[in-house]
């Protein structure tokens, strides 16, 4: 279902904004503690990225080949091919570390240990 709101009488502008089934409003504009909790889930997602790149390095994923390799270029940049990979893999669910990582970080930020 779909709410109309028009705040402004007078005006000729209505915005949909879809109604909660648990309370049969619509959502409240984000809080700054939405935006802090999204901060902190992008930071976990990164950390969980930038872990999986280094796992994807020691299982060998981006070695040069011993022929017709691209040198020094090719290993210097495989690195970024790796953290993008990784990246990918988040994005997809990942293996779940990012979810621990913003729980134990949203804890740390309200105080919570």
């Amino acid at each position: 279902m779909v709410e109309k709101i028009s705040q402004f009488e007078g005006f000729d502008m209505d915005v949909s904004l879809p109604i909660r089934p648990d309370t049969g409003r619509a959502p409240l504009p984000l809080s700054p503690t939405t935006h802090t909790d999204q901060k902190l889930r992008d930071a976990a997602k990164e950390l969980e990225a930038t872990f999986l790149a280094e796992m994807l390095k020691s299982a060998g994923l981006g070695e040069l080949p011993e022929t017709f390799g691209g040198g020094a270029g090719e290993e210097q940049f495989s690195s970024f091919l790796r953290l993008e990979q990784a990246r990918d893999m988040v994005a997809a669910g990942g293996i779940g570390l990012a979810e621990t990582l913003f729980n134990a970080m949203k804890d740390q930020s309200h105080g919570v240990v």
